[in-house]
């Protein structure tokens, strides 16, 4: 009888990378310029206030993640704290989540491919979700592979961003608001779509060496690195053409690219780091997903077939199959800029719960002697952190609402 266990071969570098380049895929390629109608020049602040959610999210993830090692994430932090079926409503809003998002970059993708490429528009993205699809079968070190390859390359190009803007540092008012600070919460409710993927760091414990210190380390570093980037990013990119011209653009980062370089080669080179950068970021999400859903099955919220582990590759086929179903069909009928906030509602929603849950557990432990969880000491720091990643879940979601509408 093959054993159902997953291979541990990922180390602190491979999981780190494996945040950072779904954090840094399609979002700050494709929302930068939308994000720039609500906030003009002051969109990096966007992006950091979206930063702040995603820390204070992924510190109570950091001390779950500690505590739970499985891949069921989200759905065993909430099962044990506020119960089994307002759980499996979390993980499937995650995987809802995932499924939404992975569709939605997948058309991205086939906006750039077929810019360079005569095919029909839903056929590129197709094929991506099938190439990719693909990928996840045959194994978690070819994932993580092609997912090293393209980050570093997708990392290149925002670096190329910031490059180019030093020189135009401190040309224009980095606090001007076309819509005052409550356009700035509404563009930060849309870019934290951008940030997805520190949470799924955790579907990675049962594959990652020594996962009680690798997952939290991996999370921190990657909101961290991430913050950095996104903020630089949008500085340059206002710096260079301002953020009416950034707004009007449907290819943001191209045209930052063009107007410091000029019309060579620079819409190409960024055309194509933005196809790898699409492309990873829909892989390392179907990726995560699956792992979800391969997690769910074996706690058996979900059907037991999708815990199956192929005999050679060693990877959780049949949930990956469904995936990659499931995704091309939302492909098919996707709205980006809807989809993109349909995203966010399902996250906040989620790490609501989850900050809920750190909560509810230190409650439990600080008042009740007889639970289980005293062996699990949780910090103050870490509960003050709960709080307000629970206040401001709820705060984005609310501007994310108001988006949709």
């Amino acid at each position: 009888m093959v054993k159902s266990e997953l291979n541990r071969t990922l180390g602190l570098f491979q999981v780190t990378i494996a945040g950072v380049g779904i954090i840094l895929g399609a979002g700050i390629y494709a929302l930068l310029g939308v994000a720039a109608q609500y906030s003009g020049n002051a969109t990096w602040l966007a992006f950091f206030i979206s930063s702040l959610v995603a820390l204070f999210t992924g510190l109570s993830y950091a001390k779950l993640s500690s505590i739970y090692r499985g891949d069921a994430g989200e759905y065993d932090y909430v099962k044990d704290t506020v119960g089994k079926k307002f759980a499996f409503l979390v993980g499937l809003s995650m995987i809802s989540a995932g499924i939404v998002s992975a569709s939605t970059v997948a058309l991205g993708f086939a906006g750039y491919f077929t810019s360079i490429v005569p095919i029909p528009f839903l056929l590129g993205a197709l094929l991506l979700i099938v190439l990719m699809t693909l990928i996840n079968f045959i194994g978690i070190k070819q994932s993580t592979w092609f997912n090293t390859v393209s980050t570093f390359i997708e990392f290149a190009g925002l670096i190329l961003i910031i490059i180019l803007g030093i020189k135009y540092f401190g040309s224009v008012n980095y606090f001007e608001m076309p819509q005052g600070f409550s356009g700035v919460f509404s563009s930060a409710a849309l870019v934290f779509f951008a940030y997805m993927g520190f949470e799924s760091i955790i579907k990675l414990s049962e594959e990652t060496i020594n996962p009680e210190k690798t997952i939290p380390r991996a999370i921190i570093l990657s909101i961290i690195i991430t913050t950095i980037v996104y903020v630089l990013v949008a500085v340059s990119a206002v710096s260079i053409i301002g953020w009416e011209a950034l707004a009007s653009s449907t290819a943001p980062l191209a045209s930052v690219a063009k107007a410091a370089l000029g019309n060579g080669f620079a819409g190409p080179l960024l055309v194509i780091i933005a196809l790898f950068s699409t492309a990873n970021t829909v892989l390392i999400t179907m990726v995560a997903t699956s792992r979800q859903m391969y997690g769910m099955a074996k706690e058996k919220s979900l059907p037991k077939s999708l815990s199956i582990v192929h005999g050679r590759t060693r990877t959780p086929w049949v949930a990956i199959l469904w995936i990659g179903v499931i995704t091309i069909i939302f492909a098919l009928i996707g709205d980006i800029e809807f989809i993109a906030n349909l995203t966010n509602l399902f996250l906040f929603l989620t790490f609501g719960a989850v900050n809920l849950s750190l909560l509810l557990m230190a409650k439990k432990f600080y008042f009740d002697n007889s639970s289980k969880n005293k062996i699990y000491k949780i910090g103050k720091g870490f509960i003050v952190c709960a709080f307000i990643g629970l206040l401001s879940s709820l705060l984005m979601l609310g501007y994310v609402v108001i988006n949709l509408i």
